[in-house]
């Protein structure tokens, strides 16, 4: 998996903790139900199907860490908020975090 990061340039886990130490916002794109039935502490919840809807509420001017549960979906997040701007990360699952 390192090759395939230092080909794509992509953060590792150390690195994206680091940036959501830093202030980076985690957002988790996992369904409500997934959310309430345990996550990431200090993240925040914002369902795929809606982030579209809601990415007008989010700060373009702090970093994204996006997590889900197995980085599917938090993957397709990260298009999207990069496609309107946004510096976004996919962090992968959120029990990394």
């Amino acid at each position: 998996m390192g090759f395939f990061r230092n080909i794509f340039k992509s953060p590792g886990k150390g690195e994206l903790k680091e940036k959501i130490q830093n202030g980076a916002l985690l957002l988790d794109v996992r369904s409500r139900e997934e959310y309430n039935s345990g996550h990431a502490a200090g993240s925040v919840n914002i369902p795929l199907d809606i982030l579209p809807d809601e990415i007008r509420n989010l700060n373009k001017d702090i970093p994204i860490v996006a997590i889900c549960l197995s980085g599917a979906r938090s993957a397709y997040a990260v298009n999207l908020l990069k496609s309107e701007g946004f510096e976004a990360y996919n962090g992968g699952g959120w029990q990394s975090f």
